[in-house]
């Protein structure tokens, strides 16, 4: 469980789309079911607890070692989400969205009403492999508004979405804190909360309307639509592996986009890993037993940021073709710089910056990264992109965390984890740096070329 299902949002997101371009309703009916999305959304995100799930595991109302919690537990998600996410991505399709919503938002419920009942080892561990469910499952959310609006509407729906799973964050988060910090409420308190505002999010998913139709199990081509008598075609399972199969042949057939998804997948995957472990390394430098801690404001403040730095993307001009790698050498080393000083710097306010640098940095580069891939491809290819990059990462991660961090593999202590992620990053600024060094100067080259050419004789 943890930070990890926020990073996950993005690839859900991403994938989200190669659902899309299923029946849509009339313009004017896109009002409820925005807003029931939203409300569910807004409800589902609102867990002031997620911020402290590590001091909560670690406290006397679990009573877990340190090992157990990053050996042992965090673990599972890593797995689960990655065994979990091809199928629930197929089966969103072939159910139609909203079953999968309803799986997720009870999944949600099952995973905190264990967060409070729950004792022992192997209890947290399922309560790990429910939030794996949760997590695989926010494809539906963010492809279910598609099924039911005009195409014309998607930008609107789609900011609305978003926005509100964002702001459930935040306000779950700066709720969270205030409540600790000034109001003295214990953790189990907020695991309460977040419970209800789960439930609440249950009961929303069951009012949103059912589609009728998705892109390609129960998909109409566009010539039988409107047409009375015809039937929807009897889905091929074979015909969909193929689909899938040639479109991804043909998008990495591109170096550009290969590139870009190379660290899309590498960072992604040393991303997914400090959020998810980094309440840990805050732990170890500061033990909230003794000390007033203040996770849930960082995260808030990290959000925020990078959402703000986000924005800003849009106004940088730059030659993406030309310097892109170089820009993801440097941005890559800045990061490495960043995770090596949270876990060398034995000082909790040093931790704190450096984490929000950190996730300011990726937020920015997995942006830009978006745009680059997106720019030239068709909606149904770079949502398989993502979801293939996504993919990637989930197994270079669980490569990483069976190796690094479970406690059948070498099982090492937190701040030793956090000095292998930081050789991960530096390893990946090394990598673009020769590629980016390659890029410019075969780039130069050909533009060096026509001049040193003879000019042409003229023709009689």
């Amino acid at each position: 469980m943890d930070v990890p299902a926020r990073v996950s949002r993005r690839a859900a997101a991403a994938a989200a789309t190669m659902l899309l371009r299923t029946a849509r309703v009339p313009r004017e009916c896109w009002f409820l079911p925005t807003a029931l999305l939203c409300a569910y959304g807004f409800f589902a995100n609102l867990r002031p607890s997620e911020p402290f799930l590590t001091p909560y595991l670690l406290g006397p109302d679990k009573n877990l070692t340190q090992r157990e919690v990053f050996n042992e537990i965090y673990p599972v998600w890593t797995y689960s989400y990655l065994v979990l996410l091809f199928p629930v991505f197929l089966a969103t399709d072939y159910l139609r969205y909203k079953p999968v919503i309803l799986l997720q938002g009870f999944s949600l419920i099952v995973t905190w009403f264990m967060l409070l009942y729950a004792q022992g080892l192997l209890a947290i561990q399922f309560l790990e492999f429910f939030y794996g469910i949760a997590t695989a499952a926010e494809i539906a959310y963010y492809s279910y508004i598609y099924s039911v609006v005009d195409l014309g509407m998607y930008q609107k729906v789609t900011s609305y979405c978003r926005s509100a799973t964002l702001v459930g964050f935040t306000v779950g988060s700066v709720l969270g804190q205030i409540l600790v910090s000034v109001a003295g409420w214990l953790l189990f308190s907020l695991n309460v909360i977040s419970l209800t505002c789960v439930s609440v999010a249950f009961a929303v998913a069951w009012f949103l309307p059912m589609p009728q139709k998705s892109l390609f199990f129960h998909h109409i081509p566009a010539s039988c639509h409107r047409v009375n008598g015809i039937k929807e075609p009897k889905a091929d399972r074979l015909r969909v592996l193929k689909v899938l199969w040639n479109d991804f042949l043909i998008c990495y057939s591109s170096r550009p986009l290969l590139c870009w998804s190379v660290w899309w997948a590498l960072s992604t995957c040393g991303y997914f890993q400090v959020v998810n472990y980094a309440q840990g390394l805050w732990e170890e430098v500061m033990p909230s037993q003794s000390a007033v801690i203040y996770n849930g404001g960082v995260e808030a403040v990290s959000t925020l940021l990078g959402a703000s730095a986000v924005f800003a993307v849009g106004y940088i001009k730059i030659s993406w073709s030309t310097w892109g790698e170089i820009m993801l050498f440097l941005c890559s080393l800045l990061i490495a710089a960043a995770v090596y000083t949270m876990d060398t710097v034995r000082n909790i306010w040093v931790c704190y910056a450096s984490y929000v640098i950190f996730r300011i940095i990726y937020m920015v580069l997995i942006t830009i990264a978006t745009f680059q891939i997106a720019t030239n491809l068709s909606m149904e290819r770079y949502a398989l992109v993502f979801g293939v990059n996504t993919f990637i990462a989930l197994a270079l991660q669980t490569l990483l965390t069976l190796i690094v961090v479970d406690a059948k593999g070498l099982g090492l202590g937190i701040t030793t984890q956090f000095l292998i992620y930081a050789t991960y990053f530096a390893a990946i600024s090394v990598f673009f740096l020769a590629s980016g060094a390659f890029s410019v100067i075969k780039k130069c080259r050909k533009q060096e070329e026509p001049s040193s050419s003879p000019p042409q004789a003229a023709t009689p």
